[in-house]
């Protein structure tokens, strides 16, 4: 892949002035052969390959930092789905736990800003190994700082697990009082249909099928979208549909280029470029502040939705032509503590729960990073949970939630949680849900798509 003098000079301007950067290179690791039933053995034998592996991912992205002057903001790794990793361990909860201080030891002996895969794949039944890791979420994330968990619990082929959809309303709630702030909750996702190369945490892991390392890379760029938005205000939507096309297929190129040569450096495969949006509570680094240069009043009012749809169309179809290696998630986050723009549609009442769940029927991803309050009864969080997951099995897309329920707040106060997790406005939710539907548990059948083949 050839770079031009004018694409160097382009990602220049772009990182100075646009806030482009490469949002994170993720290495996966696969552990299964450090499997053992001795527990201490094991645990020293993850902790010593991810420290090794970490500090030459380190290595490596501080070479591409200095040789092309585009920060990468977060170095992460993922693992292989720790519920696989426990079954000949003992199925107790502080085995659970001792294996996520050790991941979390390792991540932070290696200088690694998070580890992710503290999870498993649950969409058609619950292992005893599945149901002990779940059962240790709340001590585990609670006593850790850098481990992020996921769990897969739906796809358009299996259906939706009700019983483990069920189980989480109450996980959460029960992470949320041991977290204080609800902060825990903001390392756990819970989805339907989820990618294996992901990079982006909470839900990041080393997907079944992966060799041995890979090398992901997420790029980011809403503020280099917002700018050429900005710059053309009187075009029609076909034109400026072509026109993000453009700055997304420059936006990957440039992010392609890192992430081979940090997997060249590191002497891994180079696994996937994904292409999402991702914002931060910086100013000028919203995607909702793309809908809004785009002619929506604010984020969540009607026309929202369209104009997200041709947002993420253009996204994909940019980085498509720019890569074959794209990848993970691919689309646009919008996350609500995570994006000023969001967060001020919130407050002014612009954008409420329903809406939030509308736009997921588009974009990428689902209803991330959303607070609520913490009186919220665990079927109404099991419910929300319910509803985001079957639009992504529906719809053959991956959606996934991640919701805080803050202990002692109530709507329209907020929260404050740091770094790229922001603020999060407390957003009211009923208290009235659908307890006898929840309760019934089981699997939802897997809808007729799903015979496609």
């Amino acid at each position: 892949m050839r770079i031009s003098v004018e694409e160097v000079f382009e990602t220049v301007q772009m990182t100075m002035d646009q806030h482009f950067d490469v949002r994170t290179v993720t290495l996966g690791i696969n552990l299964k052969d450090c499997m053992d039933r001795n527990l201490n053995q094991f645990c020293k034998r993850i902790e010593h390959r991810i420290v090794t592996m970490g500090q030459k991912l380190n290595a490596a992205a501080d070479a591409m930092e200095q040789k092309y002057g585009v920060p990468v903001i977060n170095r992460r790794i993922s693992v292989t789905p720790v519920s696989l990793l426990l079954e000949p361990l003992p199925r107790t909860v502080a085995t659970a736990v001792k294996v996520a201080k050790t991941l979390d030891r390792a991540a932070t002996r290696a200088n690694i800003d998070f580890i992710g895969g503290f999870g498993g794949y649950v969409q058609k039944g619950l292992t005893a190994s599945d149901e002990n890791l779940m059962n240790a979420l709340p001590q585990a994330l609670s006593q850790t700082q850098r481990v992020c968990s996921f769990f897969n619990l739906g796809s358009t082929l299996a259906g939706l697990n009700m019983t483990a959809v069920e189980r989480f309303g109450h996980i959460l709630k029960d992470l949320a009082v041991k977290s204080k702030t609800g902060i825990g909750c903001a390392k756990v996702a819970v989805f339907a249909n989820v990618p294996g190369d992901n990079p982006f945490m909470a839900g990041a892991h080393h997907g079944i099928g992966e060799p041995d390392h890979s090398l992901n890379i997420g790029i980011s760029g809403p503020g280099v979208v917002k700018v050429v938005v900005e710059k053309n205000p009187d075009c029609d939507l076909t034109e400026l549909s072509e026109i993000i096309k453009r700055t997304v297929f420059k936006i990957t190129r440039a992010g392609e280029l890192i992430g081979r040569e940090v997997a060249d450096m590191m002497s891994v495969e180079f696994g996937i470029v994904d292409i999402s949006l991702a914002a931060t509570p910086a100013a000028g680094d919203s995607v909702a502040e793309i809908i809004e240069a785009m002619g929506v009043d604010r984020m969540g009012v009607p026309g929202t939705t369209a104009a997200l749809a041709l947002l993420i169309d253009a996204v994909k179809k940019g980085g498509a032509m720019a890569s074959g290696r794209v990848g993970g998630l691919s689309g646009t986050f919008i996350p609500v503590s995570e994006d000023a723009g969001m967060i001020r549609a919130v407050k002014e009442g612009a954008l409420n729960l329903e809406k939030l769940e509308a736009l997921t029927s588009v974009c990428s991803v689902g209803m991330d990073m959303f607070a609520i309050p913490g009186s919220t009864p665990p079927d109404v969080i099991s419910a929300i949970i319910a509803d985001e997951l079957a639009i992504g099995i529906a719809n053959n897309k991956t959606t996934s939630v991640r919701v805080i329920p803050v202990p002692g707040k109530r709507a329209g106060q907020s929260v404050h949680f740091g770094g790229l997790l922001g603020t999060a406005p407390i957003m009211a939710v009923t208290k009235n849900a659908s307890l006898g539907f929840i309760n019934r548990k089981g699997r939802m059948p897997a809808p007729l798509k799903a015979l496609r083949n």
